[in-house]
């Protein structure tokens, strides 16, 4: 359990996340926004068990994060069987730490829920075959894990996401059993940090580059990447990590869409004819 002396003084925590002089930020303030700007991903974890209903309790700070018109578009599922695991991290790129973590949550897009209760009163539904519902569902799902990950935080565990369960969607939905029209989004390592490995909270863009007051404006966005790009490269240095410019990772990361260009074609096979 977190508490309030665990975490860095505000302009400590302000720096670690910017690595600039950004605006004191330090009114307003409380014990929630340096849990928040504290966060780091956590790859390496300790072989411990999970306290008895820590994913029930996970699952009830998901459930209650918003979601669009109450329908609740979004299921987990919790996975702790070793082997199941191995085979997911196979799919998701062979990443150990979803193996070494004692719980993997994937969380789903999941439209099933709705067109089962709709067949059930025999009532013929077209909207969720339009890609609004699917938004809808991906951002329910979003919301729901975020709000488990702040919960898993305040209770002094660590986690990541894994982006690659992308990958190869048809097969992990077919390991987890999913029904037509739910989706995988993406999944979230749960675990005990192992205090041996030190995570330095990875610095973000100023706020110049995302803040805007009543219209967009990117007048103050090249010099504020240019400032990014040196923290970054300082950042790098210090984890004696390759250094180079975060636009120029940007760029080479966007140019090609390689391993999940197929997923509007998996999609469709998934349940979701995205009018």
């Amino acid at each position: 359990m977190r508490n309030s002396s665990t975490f860095p003084t505000a302009s400590t925590l302000l720096q670690e996340r910017y690595r600039s002089n950004e605006k004191d930020l330090s009114e307003p303030w409380d014990e929630t926004i340096s849990l928040l700007l504290s966060h780091r991903s956590i790859r390496s974890y300790l072989p411990k068990a999970l306290p008895p209903g820590t994913v029930e309790t996970l699952v009830a700070a998901a459930q209650s994060a918003s979601t669009s018109s109450n329908l609740q578009t979004w299921s987990v599922i919790a996975v702790e069987d070793p082997e199941r695991k191995a085979r997911l991290s196979v799919l998701a790129g062979s990443q150990k730490h979803i193996v070494e973590a004692p719980l993997f949550l994937v969380w789903i897009a999941d439209l099933s829920l709705l067109q089962s209760i709709a067949e059930s009163m025999k009532v013929a539904v077209e909207s969720l075959n339009y890609v609004e519902y699917l938004i809808m569902a991906v951002v329910d799902a979003t919301l729901a894990a975020q709000n488990a990950f702040i919960a898993l935080e305040s209770l002094g565990l660590g986690g990541v996401y894994i982006g690659a369960i992308r990958n190869n969607t048809q097969l992990v939905a077919t390991e987890l059993g999913l029904p037509s029209k739910a989706f995988p989004v993406f999944g979230l390592t749960v675990g005990f940090p192992d205090p041996s490995i030190v995570t330095d909270i990875k610095p973000r863009l100023p706020q110049a580059a995302v803040l805007h007051r009543e219209q967009y404006t990117a007048a103050g966005i090249p010099a504020a990447v240019a400032e990014y790009d040196g923290l970054m490269r300082q950042f790098q240095a210090k984890q004696k990590l390759e250094i180079v410019d975060w636009s120029r990772q940007a760029v080479d990361r966007i140019r090609l869409l390689t391993g999940r260009d197929h997923l509007a074609e998996d999609l469709h096979k998934l349940g979701f004819p995205l009018r």
